[in-house]
């Protein structure tokens, strides 16, 4: 009968990233973030659930029985740590597994542009890692903690659901709080911080307008907070951030994140020109006076996305100008560049007043 242990090794041995299992398909694997058959035989329900049963603590399965699916992290020595959603589909068991590469990189491996370590070095204030799903936040973000770890001595405290990367203490002291295991929910864990000591904290999933709210409270009380969304883009972003809360509490929104926000970086990732594998896509808004007027006053789209294509002096970059960088430097392709293009018409003017060459 296949193991947990078994599917991972395979996982490991194919260089995918993820590997998906249910009833009545063979398993599916993304690598390079594709999605692929593998040749796997596929699975019965008894067979899919015995795996589940095997990863889930009894704490995971309780949760699991109670609502139907549920996540968690899953360490097998000599092979590494995944993460692993379990849930329901059809009426049967069906996995998502995600291999987590071990350690964080250092800010510079990752390609992206020098403003994600600048909003790593900030003392105070609210940063947000955003963009879809497989974008690669969570690599951007362990790499954010690891480079202020290596930088200063401060406390950073993580709330995390489930934890993906373990973080040693370098020049910082890090607690990695794990929600369901560690603390009951983000909410809480945020109330509860400034007794903690913590300096930098940092939250895995800030979609909910509680978390949001308190998030907010704790940045203007001077602490930083680094925040993962999943959202689309930097206006997305915003809008997210104001309009998840209750009507009567958004123009208060509005002027405490204009105050306390430093900067907001949303990624994609792309396939390289060269294909040897993929490379971030970065679009960026910093806090500068201009920033937070437009904020506090309405978040008018169009005034921001004009100032971030103004800034930048100050590491902003919309969409457009991001692609524009890298298709300069030849490392993503015309069409993979038009194709993203949130103007395409306007992109190709600009690609060809830079004097490069686009196809039709």
């Amino acid at each position: 009968m296949t193991r947990a242990v078994d599917l991972l090794q395979y996982l490991l041995s194919e260089r995918g990233s993820d590997l998906l299992i249910k009833v009545g398909s063979a398993p599916a694997m993304r690598r390079n973030g594709r999605l692929e058959m593998t040749t796997l035989e596929p699975m019965s329900p008894d067979a899919i659930e015995a795996i589940a049963r095997e990863i889930m603590t009894p704490e995971k399965a309780e949760e699991f029985d109670r609502d139907g699916e549920t996540d968690l992290a899953y360490s097998v020595p000599g092979l590494g740590r995944f993460r692993v959603n379990v849930y329901r589909q059809r009426g049967s068991v069906s996995l998502a597994i995600r291999r987590v590469v071990p350690g964080a990189p250092a800010i510079e491996d990752l390609g992206v542009p020098r403003i994600v370590a600048d909003l790593a070095e900030q003392q105070e204030g609210l940063v947000i890692i955003s963009g879809p799903a497989g974008s690669g936040r969570t690599t951007t973000a362990a790499a954010m903690i690891d480079h202020i770890n290596g930088l200063e001595p401060r406390h950073i405290v993580t709330i995390e659901d489930p934890i993906e990367v373990l973080h040693a203490d370098r020049n910082a002291v890090i607690s990695q709080r794990e929600v369901g295991t560690d603390t009951s929910d983000v909410v809480d864990a945020l109330r509860r911080v400034a007794r903690q000591d913590a300096d930098v904290i940092f939250v895995s999933s800030l979609m909910d307008a509680d978390a949001i709210a308190q998030a907010l409270t704790v940045a203007a009380a001077g602490r930083l907070v680094i925040g993962v969304m999943d959202t689309l883009s930097v206006l997305d972003t915003l809008r997210w951030l104001v309009d998840r809360q209750p009507s009567h509490a958004q123009e208060h929104t509005r002027h405490l994140l204009a105050r306390v926000l430093r900067g907001i970086v949303c990624q994609r990732l792309m396939d390289r020109a060269d294909g040897r594998g993929r490379i971030a896509l970065v679009e960026s808004l910093t806090g500068t006076m201009k920033v937070r007027d437009a904020i506090s006053n309405g978040v008018d789209s169009t005034l921001i996305e004009r100032l971030m294509s103004e800034g930048e002096y100050h590491g902003m970059a919309t969409n457009d100008q991001a692609l524009l960088n890298l298709y300069s430097d030849e490392l993503i392709s015309w069409e993979s560049a038009i194709l993203r293009a949130s103007h395409p018409e306007d992109f190709r003017i600009a690609v060809q007043q830079a004097g490069l060459p686009t196809m039709r």
